[in-house]
């Protein structure tokens, strides 16, 4: 999900790559002991206690049924990668922002965001999905984000494209997706996958890349419940020529350029 979040921020250097090496080796020495700790510091409710607010069985045409199910599907499974603890690597940790990679069958590799951001989960619900057509506003790796079909009141058809920067080396991709929306008690799940379009096929110019089974996670802290807990669980193929081993140390530099625009946007709105 949430493909445009990221984007790779489309500008990738090769001296940033190398610097990562230098951060991941570090990390790995001094943040060792706070990784073990961090493992059993983040908890979630049982998926079966997810509230879908739309039932399929009431959707008016079988495209609208489709996508529900396609999301509620990539929620599901987005999430049993997030429960399941075995396997986790420390990636970086930088300012409290800690990220994990996992290796999944057939070798993708994935990553786990983990940070404690000013917002209250419902108001980070709101930034990420019901105005996701505003992204490119306060994430510059976004040229723009359109919602081609509504389903119900929580899931999304979208169509993204990355913005085009300097030194980019992968070249502005774009992104089919659904997203979908469900809440518990007390967490806030947003989850998506590559879907299809009839109406809109492989763009030229484009290369199409493919995100998902993907998912984030907003849980209100329970000493601070007008802050929240953010984990997000990325899980994207970019397509193209592009080394793998590049792409996997850019990845999670990307999370962490994406949280820090997404604090840059909180804290303007806080100050309205």
């Amino acid at each position: 999900m949430l493909p445009a979040v990221l984007k790779l921020c489309c500008g990738i250097s090769y001296p940033h790559v190398r610097s990562m090496a230098g951060l991941q080796r570090a990390a790995l020495a001094v943040f060792g002991q706070e990784f073990r700790l961090l493992q059993n510091r983040f908890s979630f409710p049982a998926r079966s206690s997810i509230r879908h607010t739309h039932r399929s069985a009431a959707l008016a045409d079988e495209d609208d049924v489709f996508y529900q199910k396609q999301g509620e599907a990539a929620l599901n499974e987005a999430l049993q990668i997030v429960e399941n603890r075995d396997g986790w690597t420390l990636e970086t940790a930088e300012n409290g922002d800690v990220i994990y990679s996992k290796v999944l069958t057939g070798n993708r590799k994935v990553f786990r965001l983990e940070a404690d951001l000013d917002a209250t989960a419902d108001e980070l619900h709101d930034i990420l999905f019901f105005r996701v057509e505003e992204m490119h506003e306060w994430n510059p790796s976004i040229r723009r984000i359109t919602v081609l079909k509504h389903v119900g009141g929580n899931t999304l058809v979208t169509h993204e494209v990355s913005a085009e920067t300097a030194g980019n080396l992968i070249g502005q991709r774009d992104f089919l997706s659904v997203r979908h929306s469900s809440k518990s008690e007390s967490c806030v799940y947003l989850g998506g996958a590559a879907t299809r379009f009839e109406s809109l096929p492989p763009q030229p110019g484009f290369v199409r890349a493919e995100d998902g089974p993907t998912c984030i996670i907003l849980q209100p802290l329970q000493d601070a419940p007008h802050r929240s807990r953010f984990t997000w669980l990325l899980n994207m193929d970019v397509k193209g020529w592009l080394p793998q081993s590049l792409v996997n140390k850019a990845l999670p530099r990307a999370q962490v350029d994406f949280t820090k625009h997404l604090r840059r946007r909180l804290a303007e709105n806080n100050s309205r």
